[in-house]
């Protein structure tokens, strides 16, 4: 991990002042890396549609926005977003942004365990997340943290050379996840 003494990063629940800077990383971050699904200016959202995503997050208790700040400026975000339908009411997705000149400071680890905590807290039963197969590193975060590899999307994306890449669909379960065996299935 890179030496942090020099930095000041934090990471903090998003306010509405950060709409605009969340606007502009979001652009800057997927010109960054084949990683995300969009290429950088696709799915644009603006500082409005950020501030109203704030706004929800804010007023729905299964969601969660957190930025991620060096001083003042917003090097990262991460968004846990639930579902009002009760059937998936249980669980909540999310993804997580950094840009890359922040790759390694351990922020990525940091958000991913304050978003456990959160989800603990809210008696949330599982935390689902898409992720590059080719993302290795990532991978292994999500492992180390009990996220689980549930299925596999073949040639999910289509990278800027024309190769194709798989998608991974990674899930964590609160500890009272219950095993039911062939002989035992839920009624």
């Amino acid at each position: 991990m890179k030496d942090i003494i020099q930095r000041k990063l934090i990471i903090r629940e998003a306010e509405l002042k950060d709409a605009e800077a969340l606007a502009r990383l979001r652009m800057k971050t997927d010109g960054e890396t084949e990683y995300m699904d969009r290429e950088e200016g696709e799915g644009y959202l603006s500082p409005k549609d950020f501030e109203e995503l704030i706004m929800t997050d804010q007023k729905e208790l299964k969601n969660l926005c957190l930025v991620a700040c060096d001083q003042q400026e917003v090097i990262g975000y991460c968004r846990c977003e639930g579902n009002k339908l009760k059937r998936l009411s249980h669980q909540v997705t999310f993804g997580i942004v950094i840009m890359k000149d922040y790759w390694g400071y351990g922020l990525g680890k940091q958000m991913l365990e304050m978003i456990i905590a959160w989800s603990e807290e809210q008696k949330i039963h599982k935390i689902n997340l898409s992720v590059s197969a080719s993302n290795i590193r990532a991978i292994r975060l999500y492992e180390t943290y009990n996220f689980q590899i549930e299925g596999c999307l073949k040639d999910d994306k289509r990278l800027r050379g024309g190769e194709y890449h798989d998608t991974l669909l990674m899930a964590r379960f609160s500890k009272k996840q219950k095993i039911y065996d062939n002989e035992n299935p839920p009624s």
